[in-house]
């Protein structure tokens, strides 16, 4: 028998202090061989579009992440399987998944390579991933404040009153990308832009910028001269990253060694490169999405749906 998990019992069993804890534990079996990652594959049709990623972030579990994007939707689902008979052990409603790991990838991120006393965040975004990132941001780091910038004034007021209060901390409106940008020591980009959204010159010395949203070659968020000031470059998965990271890839010819600068977090957070050498360095982790964090977090909800007898049973007919 598997496991059918909904939306909610996944919001319900996979809080953030835990998707940390998971996914930074994913990134040292990343770095310790004890794990298997497989880059995300795509297939687009004219209305529709199928992605795929799998992995086996530990010895007991193998799982794959599969969605479906159209005009109107996206829907994800993890499969996850025992690695030693092969059976399916749960099929996994993914958006709040993805979203959560996704936000707790940067909080790892931010918790490696930005300053201890970080206090003040500028996020470009207030769409489907930034609530979480804003969310692990705070968990790791003891923010005072954070301004809030995207093209929507509801929006951002909407987003700053949902996050004020559930954060107990000051969000505010920004009035625009760059004045969010140049106020924090943290910056964040969540858009679906297809331009930079932050310009280096905006940067403070001792900046660290979580930049997340595009994952499709001709997508950007930051510009050259950002990727100039960054002294350390991290992303998820080096593979991953030279097919999607639409920041990387178009703007990396400014930066002298290109490619050969950019090193994967999993080093940094198992001690292998330093995250940052000073305190007036910028740096900057650029996130694609990786499934080895999907298949930690399912395992890790799988394990507790169990424990507290959460999730529909279902029978497959092999």
């Amino acid at each position: 028998m598997a496991l059918l998990l909904t939306e909610q019992e996944v919001l319900d069993l996979f809080p953030m202090e835990r998707a940390l804890e998971r996914v930074e534990a994913s990134f040292r079996a990343q770095h310790g061989d004890q794990a298997a990652n497989r880059s995300r594959e795509r297939i687009f049709l004219p209305h529709v579009s199928l992605h795929y990623m799998a992995a086996i972030p530990e010895e007991n579990i193998l799982g794959m992440k599969v969605y479906t994007v159209t005009r109107g939707a996206f829907r994800f689902v993890v499969l996850l399987f025992d690695a030693e008979d092969g059976d399916l052990l749960a099929l996994i409603e993914a958006d709040h998944l993805g979203r959560i790991r996704t936000g707790a990838a940067s909080g790892v991120a931010t918790k490696f390579m930005a300053r201890e006393d970080a206090s003040h965040v500028g996020l470009i975004g207030t769409g489907r991933q930034a609530r979480t990132q804003l969310e692990a941001v705070a968990a790791v780091r003891k923010l005072a404040q954070v301004k809030v910038f995207s093209r929507s004034d509801e929006h951002r007021r909407e987003f700053s009153r949902e996050m004020s209060e559930k954060l107990g901390m000051k969000v505010e409106a920004a009035e625009s990308a760059e004045a969010a940008a140049r106020f924090g020591d943290i910056v964040i980009t969540a858009t679906n832009a297809s331009q930079p959204v932050v310009q280096g010159d905006w940067l403070r010395p001792g900046t660290h910028l979580n930049v997340i949203g595009a994952n499709i070659v001709n997508r950007r968020e930051v510009d050259e001269r950002t990727l100039e000031r960054a002294s350390t470059i991290a992303v998820d998965s080096l593979e991953q990253a030279k097919k999607e990271a639409g920041d990387l890839i178009q703007g990396l010819g400014a930066r002298k060694g290109g490619w050969d600068t950019v090193v994967e977090l999993h080093e940094i957070v198992s001690g292998v490169r330093a995250g940052r050498r000073s305190a007036d360095e910028t740096t900057l982790f650029k996130s694609c999405g990786i499934a080895i964090w999907d298949v930690a977090a399912a395992g890790y909800i799988y394990r507790q749906a169990l424990e507290q007898g959460k999730g529909k049973e279902i029978e497959f007919c092999l």
